[in-house]
């Protein structure tokens, strides 16, 4: 018979051995895709929330004297941006060198736009030998059709496809904590109205 082993299991996140990265979340961008209110709004737990538990978070800016800095319901919660002409954020190699020398080989990626930086940067990721995550609620693209490809092209090829709540509670693992109740009251959070079901809106 076999038996259930006890340790925790290397598929899921924890704070030890993860980073969060940003990518490219940028006002023109933003403005010319017009995403769900929720995309900004998860990206902004998922930053709270790691900060909270002394996960690194670092950003990245697709040519910004195109495309503006990032959104400023994010910018203020982020060092440094460095920026980008490659789509890829393997141009920024510096910022995923520095997590493999700490440890963490585990990276969840969020940001836009899925099917171009966004995809370019998983796989580029998964290529140097990372364990990638990709927030399926916390990234977008102007159609939904290029979003859903993206998903399924970066699962396939070795990302596992997770959610923003998914990976807040597999960072704090345990409750009872203080961490917890930081984890909890993000997770509790309502999303903005433009996204709440037409009835709740009325209530």
């Amino acid at each position: 018979m076999a038996t259930l082993c006890t340790g925790r299991s290397p598929e899921l996140m924890s704070r030890h051995d993860t980073a969060l990265l940003v990518v490219d979340v940028q006002v023109k961008l933003l403005a010319a895709m017009q995403p769900p209110p929720t995309l900004v709004w998860n990206i902004r737990r998922l930053i709270d929330g790691a900060q909270a538990l002394g996960i690194p978070v670092a950003a990245t800016e697709q040519y910004p004297q195109g495309l503006g800095p990032t959104t400023p319901a994010l910018a203020p919660r982020l060092a440094d941006i460095p920026s980008k002409l490659m789509f890829s954020c393997r141009e920024c190699s510096e910022l995923t060198t520095a997590w493999r020398d700490q440890g963490r080989w585990k990276i969840l990626v969020v940001g836009i736009e899925a099917h171009v930086c966004v995809q370019q940067t998983v796989l580029d990721l998964l290529a140097a030998g990372f364990r990638v995550y990709v927030a399926a609620d916390a990234v977008a693209s102007r159609y939904a059709l290029d979003r859903d490809t993206a998903l399924r092209r970066m699962e396939l090829s070795g990302a596992c496809v997770v959610t923003t709540e998914a990976a807040l509670f597999e960072w704090c693992e345990v409750a009872g904590t203080p961490e917890f109740r930081s984890i909890s009251a993000l997770v509790r959070e309502l999303p903005p109205v433009a996204d709440l079901p037409e009835a709740s809106q009325r209530e």
